[in-house]
């Protein structure tokens, strides 16, 4: 008969996707995740498996949490120029949000990563949510609501670049003023 669990799982996750988020996956240690989820060794192995299954618990966590803003800007405004223009105004207050870590987990979490699986993991997600911001423009340009040149893989890519400076730049000390800027700029490039 297996013991009790003696710690929050939920609340221990959290604690680990904040080291991911803060140091990144290669710089996150064991060691550091432990102390920082209250738990010893044998109890992470036993409750998450090993570093990389937890990585993915906790990005998985995250796109649900943290970064779940992008998915509804781009769900509930009712044109790609609107979702796209709150996406970035969003990104701009979650980035610099003082109670967790700057920037995005997604975008910074594999910088400097050896792990072929972790730079895979976090790419994969970053394609997802572009091809989600360049089929809501091929919609809009269907539906006549932006020319029918418009490039919107282009547009698409132009808007994750933008993203992503957005997300090195919370992390260089940036704040939110800076960034809403950054995006009320990007805007002008719409069609």
């Amino acid at each position: 008969m297996g013991r009790t669990r003696a710690f929050d799982r939920d609340a221990a996750l959290e604690q680990a996707l904040e080291q991911f988020w803060q140091n990144g996956y290669e710089a996150t240690s064991i060691a550091g995740l432990t102390a920082a989820m209250g738990i010893n060794p044998p109890s992470l192995y036993a409750a998450f498996g090993d570093k990389r299954r937890l990585f993915t618990e906790a990005v998985a966590r995250y796109q649900q949490t943290h970064g779940a803003f992008s998915v509804r800007a781009l769900e509930q405004e009712p044109t790609a120029r609107q979702g796209v223009e709150r996406l970035l105004r969003e990104a701009a207050a979650v980035y610099t949000d003082s109670a967790h870590p700057p920037g995005c987990l997604i975008i910074s979490a594999g910088v400097n990563t050896a792990d072929p699986g972790v730079v895979a993991e976090l790419r994969g997600h970053r394609d997802q949510a572009k091809r989600a911001i360049e089929e809501r423009i091929e919609q809009d340009v269907a539906a006549g609501r932006l020319p029918p040149e418009t490039d919107a893989s282009g547009l698409a890519v132009y808007v994750a670049a933008v993203i992503q400076g957005m997300s090195s730049q919370a992390r260089d000390g940036a704040s939110r003023t800076d960034l809403e800027a950054v995006a009320a700029l990007a805007m002008r490039a719409w069609p």
